[in-house]
């Protein structure tokens, strides 16, 4: 058989112009790149069906999809305790983030002022790329402070991108995988209980009760006052609730055995902390001691932190905080790693609507969501709040971006705050405990 040798000096590009040639198609077809101009835009100034919306963007804006730029980020303090982002683009289109670390406010508005000038002039849709240089141009990876105003940035431009295209963020991660949400309101008595049921709350989170801080070993006294706490709820809410209990990593390894035993013939739906995250032997130890599900993840960032929880089995939920783990970006690649393991995602969020709204567009994307944490529906800080349906769910919202709109005149004697985290001490000997 003979073989046709290739003929030196024709490049792959003169092969394809060939090609194109006897097909009659001009090289101009192909895009320079994926933002080249619409070609089904006829004239400038027209847009074509669909594209605009009104208040989002002018009709000459996706005609030219280069030219749309970040021009400005801004921060505020919102009471009580946390900061909302705006970013800024020549388009006229502002996306909202939430960079919140707690009792950081200050550090991370200098955190994002540091990295504006990098965001400045760039195009906000090259969000992953962004993470990327953000994220590894600092040399010193990952970290509280970093993940967090990265967080809370990655929120606004995936907020601009949906805005842009004039879709939810849900449908940019894959489309919906729900229409509605479950969320979990908060009970510590059983009157509390009675009134998150009347509410319409089918899933509740408590925490430890105790009369003082839990030393590293406690005594029957403080492990029985824990359990009946939280048999009394269990009491008030009948079986069809599902209560999750925090330790909230202020309980030791070794009271946090003892006392989850204890707990085990009232079925919570989590523990949650059962001890500190950084030492993921000693939770993965607890983990294979019980039968509950063991919860953990708001002290963790990014898809680096939840490899080794979902490897060595330390948790059968995670709860990654889209605050701090990274926004968007990080959060489907943790739920994906997640999956593998046959874990679901329940993300943390003890914060603002804007948070709220994050994790709803996430948890509208992934196929293995949980449940949603939250303490504000958005009622005096966005136009339209979330609504408790019924059924103990909200329902993801259908407009551009994260779905929501900050109403800038409820919240003008809600800007500024100097809140700062709780200083605890056990008052038997006022050593420091955790909060």
């Amino acid at each position: 058989m003979k073989y046709t040798t290739k003929k030196k000096g024709v490049s792959r590009r003169s092969a394809i112009q060939s090609v194109l040639g006897v097909a009659g198609v001009s090289l101009m077809a192909l895009p320079r790149t994926s933002y080249a101009a619409n070609p089904g835009l006829a004239s400038p100034g027209l847009a074509s069906p669909g594209l605009a919306s009104p208040g989002l963007a002018s009709p000459g804006l996706m005609q030219d999809r280069e030219k749309v730029r970040i021009t400005r980020l801004e921060t505020f303090l919102v009471k009580p305790r946390w900061i909302f982002l705006k970013i800024h683009t020549d388009a006229g289109v502002v996306g909202l983030g939430e960079p919140l670390l707690e009792g950081r406010a200050l550090t991370i508005q200098t955190a994002i002022k540091e990295i504006e000038p990098y965001l400045i002039g760039k195009d906000p849709r090259q969000v992953v790329h962004h993470w990327q240089a953000i994220y590894r141009h600092a040399f010193y990876r990952g970290g509280p402070i970093l993940t967090s105003a990265l967080s809370g940035i990655d929120h606004a431009l995936w907020d601009i991108k949906g805005k842009l295209l004039n879709v939810p963020v849900y449908e940019l991660l894959g489309g919906p995988t729900r229409d509605r949400v479950r969320i979990y309101g908060r009970a510590s008595t059983p009157e509390d209980m009675k009134k998150r049921i009347a509410e319409g709350y089918k899933v509740i989170k408590t925490g430890v009760a105790k009369e003082n801080p839990a030393r590293i070993v406690e005594n029957p006294k403080f492990i029985k006052y824990a359990a009946e706490n939280f048999a009394a709820l269990r009491e008030a809410a009948g079986d069809d609730m599902d209560i999750g209990i925090d330790f909230h990593g202020a309980i030791s390894p070794q009271t946090a055995k003892v006392l989850i035993k204890e707990l085990e013939p009232f079925q919570p739906m989590f523990v949650e902390e059962p001890c500190q995250a950084q030492n993921v032997e000693v939770m993965a130890e607890i983990a294979r001691g019980t039968h509950l599900p063991i919860a953990t993840g708001e002290r963790i960032f990014t898809k680096w932190g939840f490899r080794e929880i979902l490897e060595k089995g330390a948790a059968s939920i995670i709860q990654p905080d889209l605050c701090h783990a990274g926004g968007f970006t990080e959060g489907r690649i943790i739920a994906g790693m997640a999956e593998a393991y046959y874990v679901p995602v329940a993300p943390h969020n003890p914060m603002g609507p804007i948070s709220l709204a994050v994790g709803i567009q996430l948890a509208a994307s992934i196929p293995n969501f949980l449940v949603q944490e939250q303490v504000s529906l958005g009622e005096g800080y966005i136009k339209k709040p979330f609504k408790l349906e019924k059924d103990g769910t909200v329902l993801v919202p259908t407009a551009p971006g994260l779905g929501i709109e900050l109403d800038e005149e409820k919240m003008k004697d809600k800007l500024g705050h100097d809140w700062k985290n709780p200083e605890t001490y056990d008052p038997r000997d006022q050593s420091v405990v955790d909060w």
